[in-house]
């Protein structure tokens, strides 16, 4: 496939373009600073917050990958864009605060966080919402564990839907590595679109 992701030089980015490219997709690279692109990857510099230029860099891909960060007004925008190009398939990297550990009780509202990091969480639920008022789009939003961070390429792990997965000790954890084998298992065999899903150990 051909697969534009935007925000590919971020730590989460960076492994999906890396796991695209080793099963042989082609990966266009959207990034304000295309000097940091991974190897391999065609860079293309574009204001991701801009809905008109991001459609023309995304128009006659087969699909879009977002790790953009969560920031107030980034994410209508890019889904905008993604809209405007005509791409149908668009992967969402998504929270894990909107993931439900209590029946109606998420993740983020169990935590007692500084209100940067709680507007961030905040806006990543709001996401949530948004892509299941979407229509036109054949959109995943794909929850990482509660703790996702370098660590071992394992191919080994755990999906579930909205509610958080964890292990036996109540831990629940990711590589960064890991997250994106399972994107690139959804990308290239669809079992969760118009849903959201999770990861785990």
């Amino acid at each position: 496939m051909n697969v534009a992701l935007i925000g590919a030089t971020g730590n989460i980015g960076s492994k999906i373009a890396a796991e695209l490219l080793s099963r042989g997709h082609s990966v266009t690279a959207i990034a304000r600073n295309t000097d940091k692109a991974p190897a391999g990857t065609t860079a293309k510099s574009v204001d991701a917050s801009d809905p008109a230029a991001l459609a023309a860099a995304l128009k006659g891909h087969d699909a879009v990958v977002s790790s953009a960060p969560f920031a107030p007004g980034l994410s209508p925008a890019i889904i905008e864009g993604v809209k405007r190009s005509g791409v149908k398939r668009y992967i969402m990297v998504g929270g894990a605060g909107s993931l439900e550990v209590a029946p109606g009780k998420m993740l983020k509202d169990t935590l007692t966080l500084p209100d940067a990091v709680r507007k961030i969480l905040d806006e990543a639920a709001e996401n949530l919402k948004r892509l299941r008022g979407e229509s036109e789009l054949d959109w995943t939003f794909f929850s990482p564990a509660a703790e996702i961070g370098p660590g071992e390429r394992t191919g080994k792990f755990r999906l579930g839907g909205d509610q958080l997965v964890s292990d036996a000790a109540g831990k629940s954890r990711i590589s960064y590595d890991d997250y994106a084998i399972a994107l690139v298992d959804e990308l290239e065999q669809p079992r969760h679109v118009k849903k959201r899903f999770t990861v785990a150990y």
